[in-house]
């Protein structure tokens, strides 16, 4: 009799899914993990000449166009102090899938991945779709990842752990310290590091630093997209980065499940990395201040949250029922406990929405906060 195998009844519909559903039509979505700016015109433009020459009507390399992949390298050399080559690059179809490559070329049935909790919900059920089993790791106060949770929690099944700074959905920043531990962690141990950057550009507070630059082996793999730098959630074009064995080993995944990246995105994506800057620069000066704004009215109600310091959310700490309560105001926040356990008592709450729309859901807050008291 035909079923359903066990890997795929092991995950679920994201809980934030079943939050957006919840909501009112007309309600504020400060749900969203996206950017509410444009795509840059000239990556716009860049995906419409490869349309009108012919150039995306076919299959690209499964690595990627060339040109892309030495953009990528280009990036990585000018942001992260790294020298690659672009044969140690793929072209994926968006940070997602270059997470699900790298966890399905070094993860065994049953074999442990140490995952950050609150933590972006991919991690989990890519782990699981790979056929592990998800560990996950609580964090500090401040909602980072402790080097040292990581060093106690790696067994002998420890195939892997997951970083991700700047973070979903904590908006916290690892510090340059971290960085270095876990990549000795990774060296000394023997396992995968897989390194989430896709925010590294939105950061207002601290630096951004990689891993890879620390690490003596080849024992990181960084994931990374176009996605949220440079507004293109929906272009769906990502990438990972590795040493060439572990790319070669993550290209037979890739050739297999995707082909290639969507050929018109992998053109706008080239030129977004390797064209002006300026438009990287106003979103996250505007990403600042929306967070400050959000920061001093949660804080005005009395509610205690780290300051995130990267990416477009803050995660307060919020009494039972201020997450409904909320959402019956027709403003959308995500319980913490959709990220995972750690995260109940918590709501994630994206600033990515016009300064107009987060005033008034202030006051929706407001009103719920005071309802709770």
């Amino acid at each position: 009799m035909t079923t359903f195998s066990d890997r795929v009844e092991s995950v679920s519909i994201s809980g934030i899914r079943e939050v957006f559903e919840a909501a009112s039509e007309d309600a504020i979505n400060l749900g969203l993990g996206q950017p509410d700016f444009p795509t840059p015109e000239h990556a716009r433009q860049a995906a419409v000449d490869a349309i009108q020459a012919g150039d995306a009507d076919g299959y690209t390399s499964n690595y990627g166009i060339e040109s892309l992949r030495e953009a990528i390298v280009d990036k990585h050399a000018r942001d992260n102090d790294l020298e690659l080559r672009s044969e140690q690059v793929i072209a994926t179809a968006g940070g997602s899938e270059a997470v699900h490559l790298a966890l399905e070329a070094h993860v065994d049935a049953g074999e442990e991945v140490l995952v950050p909790d609150p933590g972006f919900v991919s991690y989990d059920a890519l782990t699981r779709l790979a056929g592990g089993t998800p560990v996950p790791l609580a964090l500090r106060e401040d909602l980072t990842l402790d080097p040292a949770t990581v060093e106690a929690a790696i067994t002998e099944n420890t195939a892997a752990f997951v970083v991700n700074s700047p973070a979903n959905p904590t908006g916290a920043v690892q510090s340059a310290a971290d960085m270095r531990e876990f990549a000795r962690i990774a060296d000394e141990h023997d396992v995968l590091l897989i390194s989430d950057e896709v925010y590294e550009q939105i950061v207002s507070q601290g630096e951004h630093r990689s891993p890879m630059e620390f690490a003596e082996t080849d024992n990181v793999v960084v994931v990374n997209a176009a996605s949220k730098t440079y507004s293109m959630t929906g272009w769906r074009l990502g990438w990972v980065a590795a040493s060439e064995r572990r790319i070669e080993r993550m290209l037979r995944v890739h050739q297999y499940v995707q082909a290639c990246a969507s050929a018109p995105a992998q053109y706008a994506a080239e030129a977004a990395l390797s064209g002006p800057q300026d438009r990287v620069d106003e979103m996250v000066a505007a990403f600042e201040n929306r967070r400050n704004v959000l920061l001093d009215g949660l804080e005005d109600m009395g509610l205690d949250v780290p300051t995130p310091k990267g990416a477009f959310y803050a995660m307060p700490a919020v009494p039972d029922g201020w997450v409904d309560a909320v959402i019956d105001r027709d403003v959308v926040v995500v319980p913490g406990d959709a990220f995972g356990d750690h995260g109940e008592g918590y709501a994630r709450i994206s600033y990515a929405a016009v300064m107009e729309e987060i005033r008034t859901a202030l006051d929706a807050m407001r009103a719920a906060t005071r309802a709770m008291e």
